[in-house]
């Protein structure tokens, strides 16, 4: 039955603590009494000489006295264990959903209603003279209250009914007989009731599935990976796992399966994912052994059955590879799984689509997500992973490789035949295929050409996350991790690679790339947008060739030291893709703006002049800006892959870069808040709002790009951006006279013109080459 929310917020978990509290008294007297019972009563039994009807009757009877006394204590003990864990986790679940409630919920003015069903929905209340228009943060803070909150109701009725569970089947309801199910904990209860769902396989209901998905959801992350370990030895091995959740996946995403059952999947795979990741980390208490990695790559090249006289089979990589798209795993796991999948599609790219069941309808097969492929190229699905796994993609593309065998062994002594993955993966020559079930797929060319793209654009998102070492779709702002020697080196090469060889990425309307229209790496823009965003420090000091003593323009952490003329041709490229233009300019933006105030209200041994220094700190940044007007305008003008639109609605997406590059300011100067000491959310969302009107005010007419004229709305944008650095700056300053600050906003406004045409120039001129 659901909890509602008064249930939880109200309910004195005080009466379950004195429970717990009694049944401790009871298992420690029951616990003498099963003692007493064995050293005295049944020794003195067994040693005593029985002759007749006591030889038989009386002996038996005291042997199953001693031990009912004993199955007393077995009870009581796991009545006390799964009470005492129920207990320790709804309370804590309590405190979560009363601070959510109680102090989250009136901070953010939503109000949390309940509507039934075990959930709640939150809201705005209407107060007498608000307009009730709401900015998109304070709507996604409302959202996120909803579904921490729902979340928390959601994991309280797991509890609740895993623990009445445990207690039925603990009793027995035989009150003659003490003697059945004994648990050491809630999570042995959990275990086995995850287990005995999963036995079921494909002939489990929607309900049952739900209920499995709910017990591994709330019992995936746990810290010391004793759940999530118990529960894939408990499926028997690799083997079997693999056979579990193919069988799963293929029941949920075949023509027959209602909507309902393919969202019950898309979640199985989801969780079943993050619960292995749990279980392969070495450095839990609890964990699988080195063996199961193993068994998975000896177990990649072979047919996974599940039904006896199956016809079609898939590979273990196959199957396995819709797993790996969820969860951070532990590179000592995921690593040699990426390198031999990896290195097995060097050899032969359609090794694993040869082995699709030809006329295949256009479904989900192993990836019932739908995200970047089927999963018939395992490829795809292992790229994927590396971009949810921060620290095993940072050593997959720095460290050097090692070649495997086909069994998934370590080839002795072997050489891999390529430096790096990140040379591998930029090679021309290196196929990318199209993992798609659609039937005649390469007869609807907008299909394979979408298709096509799925490698690549998985390829990003692990360069993104082995070089901010966060997942790639992670909309985290706080705990920002420095760049380490490793993800500054990795960057430098990714910036030369593509600003080096740009037809990589570009546009190429002449179709001199083996017929394509783009570049064979075309997709992974959006992702090199982030990673621009991420190194914003790092491209402006490229811009004007900064020294690098230089303290004026800080990295986050080393140090990528780019080529100014690579990072140029490479902005210049990356900036016609939306998503990745208004992460740049956002990025930007928000980073000069923090330069500036450093420059006015931070200490400085400098002799130069103030408006000097300011001119100085907007530069780079307005160069960039250059770079950006004349990569849209190409875009939309000559390549006519994109509308204003689309460029003004991508930048909307972005406020997340916003806060992480003010947290990046806040790192580098101490405890000094990033603009005179105003708070951080005034801060992101006044620059933010400065960032939307200047990236809708930067467009041009497509007289001006053809003729390369300057684009004046953009040149105008960044004269109202550097203007904007300098007012936030002196929001909180009293010691700048009006006169300075008005010749520093001009200081910046120059500098900002001058910078500006630089960048177009320095775009317009690399497309010529």
């Amino acid at each position: 039955m659901a909890l509602t929310l008064t249930d939880l917020v109200d309910v004195d978990l005080g009466k379950l603590a004195t429970a717990v509290s009694d049944w401790k008294k009871a298992v420690d007297g029951l616990k003498k009494s099963a003692e007493s019972a064995r050293t005295g009563m049944q020794a003195k039994s067994d040693a005593a000489r029985w002759a007749g009807v006591n030889a038989t009757v009386t002996r038996e009877f005291v042997a199953k006295t001693a031990k009912e006394v004993s199955d007393l204590h077995a009870e009581a003990n796991s009545i006390y264990q799964v009470l005492e864990d129920g207990h320790a986790e709804l309370a804590s679940l309590q405190k979560q959903l009363r601070t959510a409630v109680q102090v989250d919920a009136p901070h953010l003015g939503v109000r949390v209603e309940d509507i039934g069903g075990g959930r709640v929905r939150c809201f705005f209340p209407h107060v007498r003279g608000d307009s009730d228009e709401r900015t998109q943060e304070q709507l996604d803070q409302k959202q996120e209250l909803e579904d921490r909150v729902n979340g928390i109701l959601a994991h309280a009725a797991e509890i609740d009914a895993s623990v009445a569970r445990a207690l039925a089947k603990s009793h027995g309801n035989d009150p003659h007989n003490a003697g059945h199910s004994t648990y050491e904990s809630l999570n042995d209860a959990e275990v086995e009731r995850a287990l005995e769902l999963a036995r079921k396989g494909d002939k489990m209901s929607d309900a049952e599935l739900r209920e499995l998905n709910e017990l591994l959801r709330f019992n995936s992350a746990e810290k010391d990976g004793e759940f999530a370990t118990e529960f894939y030895q408990g499926l028997g091995g690799p083997e079997k796992a693999l056979q579990f959740y193919a069988e799963m996946s293929i029941d949920g995403t075949d023509g027959d399966a209602t909507k309902t059952r393919l969202n019950e999947v898309r979640d199985l795979q989801k969780v079943m994912g993050y619960t292995l990741a749990n279980a392969t980390d070495p450095d839990h208490e609890h964990h699988l052994s080195d063996n199961w990695g193993a068994e998975f790559r000896r177990l990649g090249t072979r047919q996974i059955g599940w039904e006896p006289g199956q016809w079609n089979k898939p590979y273990g990589y196959q199957v396995l590879g819709g797993l790996l798209r969820y969860g951070d795993y532990d590179a000592r796991f995921l690593n040699p799984i990426a390198e031999h999948i990896t290195q097995l599609h060097k050899k032969e790219p359609y090794f694993f689509l040869s082995n699709k069941p030809a006329g295949s309808p256009d479904t989900y097969g192993f990836n019932p997500s739908g995200k970047l492929g089927t999963g018939n190229d395992p490829l795809n699905s292992v790229l994927e992973a590396l971009g949810h796994s921060p620290q095993a993609a940072e050593k997959f593309f720095t460290d050097a490789p090692t070649a495997y065998n086909e069994d998934g062994t370590v080839k002795k002594g072997g050489d891999p035949g390529f430096r790096s993955y990140l040379d591998l993966f930029t090679d021309k020559k290196f196929e990318w295929t199209v993992d798609t079930n659609a039937a005649n797929v390469l007869a609807d060319e907008d299909k394979t050409k979408a298709a096509l793209n799925f490698g690549p654009e998985a390829l990003g998102h692990a360069l993104e996350a082995a070089t901010t070492g966060r997942p790639y779709d992670s909309d985290a702002t706080a705990d920002a991790i420095k760049h380490s020697d490793a993800q500054a080196h990795l960057v430098s090469e990714i910036v030369s690679k593509f600003g080096g060889d740009p037809e990589l990425i570009r546009h190429n309307e002449n179709g001199d790339l083996d017929g394509e229209e783009t570049g064979p790496l075309y997709a992974l823009r959006g992702s090199l947008g982030d990673i621009t965003a991420e190194y914003m420090g790092d491209f402006q000091r490229a811009m004007y060739d900064e020294d690098p003593s230089s303290d004026l323009f800080p990295t986050f952490g080393a140090a990528a030291d780019l080529d100014p003329n690579s990072a140029a041709r490479f902005l210049g490229e990356v900036g016609q893709d939306p998503d990745a233009y208004s992460a740049i300019t956002t990025a930007q933006q928000t980073y000069t703006t923090n330069v500036v105030d450093h420059v006015i209200n931070g200490s400085s041994h400098s002799t130069a002049s103030l408006d000097g220094r300011v001119g100085a700190a907007v530069a780079p940044g307005s160069a960039i800006a250059g770079i950006m007007s004349d990569a849209r305008a190409h875009a939309i003008y000559e390549y006519h892959t994109a509308s204003d639109t689309e460029f003004n609605e991508a930048a909307a997406e972005k406020q997340k870069w916003v806060n992480r590059i003010l947290g990046m300011g806040i790192e580098k100067v101490g405890e000094r808040l990033p603009i005179a000491g105003a708070p951080l959310e005034w801060a992101s969302e006044d620059i933010q709002e400065s960032i939307m009107k200047s990236i809708e005010q930067d467009t041009s007419s497509e007289a001006e790009t053809q003729a390369g004229e300057e684009y004046t709305n953009g040149r105008q944008a960044a004269l109202d951006s550097a203007r904007a650095a300098v007012d936030h700056a002196l929001v909180n300053n009293n010691t700048i006279d009006p006169d300075t600050a008005e010749d520093l906003r001009r200081a910046a406004r120059t500098s900002a013109g001058h910078s500006h045409s630089d960048g177009a120039q320095w775009k317009s001129e690399s497309s010529k080459h």
